[in-house]
């Protein structure tokens, strides 16, 4: 039988790992405005699918994982701060348009439209991650609410909060393209270049911040 605190526990989890405002929800928004609302949702199924995958981590105890992240903590804040200059370069400098033909997201997708939606569903996977701090966040909430602690002694309890995060975090970035797609037919190409300034200019920070806290961690 399925337990429903762990349901509502993985579902609660799974929000609150996915609503920081982020590189991730920026490439949502920024999605969602020129595209629609479902392309925007799908762009952020990247971020679940990886969040899902430190949710299998945490919950199923692997420690061998734990380990080798721990140990490649640094290569991958290094790796992840660049990925997002690289991102938010490309973004800032991009020049979107405002047209009928970046459609709705709903069907008749393009074969370019296909293409770039995986693409930046890869791109939220990695960005996710790339963050090891995000797993040891999921080590830390498994560890310290109460159910989540033993999950990896019942493999179906451990599925179960797995799945549970995912739809937490789905539900997040359901939530985040719907409200943003309101206010999308306001958006001419001007309005999206500030957007993709905008976001494009905060990505970039948070890459510097990134590498910045590596090279202080280290020096100190």
């Amino acid at each position: 039988m399925i337990d429903l605190g762990l349901v509502v526990n993985g579902v609660a989890i799974g929000l609150a790992v996915a609503a920081p405002i982020g590189p991730v929800n920026l490439i949502v928004i920024r999605r969602t405005l020129r595209y629609g609302p479902v392309n925007g949702f799908l762009s952020g199924g990247g971020a679940a699918a990886g969040d899902a995958l430190f949710a299998v981590i945490a919950a199923f105890g692997i420690t061998q994982a734990i380990d080798f992240v721990i140990r490649i903590e640094t290569l991958l804040q290094i790796v992840g701060g660049c990925f997002l200059l690289g991102l938010g370069l490309r973004t800032w400098f991009s020049k979107p348009h405002a047209s009928p033909a970046d459609g709705d997201g709903n069907a008749n997708v393009s074969a370019a439209m296909a293409a770039a939606m995986a693409r930046v569903f890869v791109t939220t996977f990695v960005l996710t991650i790339t963050n090891p701090a995000t797993m040891l966040g999921f080590i830390a909430i498994f560890g310290g609410v109460a159910g989540l602690a033993s999950a990896g002694d019942d493999y179906i309890h451990a599925a179960t909060v797995v799945v549970a995060v995912a739809v937490g975090s789905l539900i997040w970035w359901a939530s985040v393209s719907g409200f943003v797609s309101l206010f999308r037919h306001r958006m001419n190409d001007r309005l999206l270049g500030m957007v993709n300034h905008v976001s494009g200019g905060l990505i970039v920070i948070f890459g510097v911040v990134v590498l910045i806290r590596v090279a202080v961690t280290h020096l100190l």
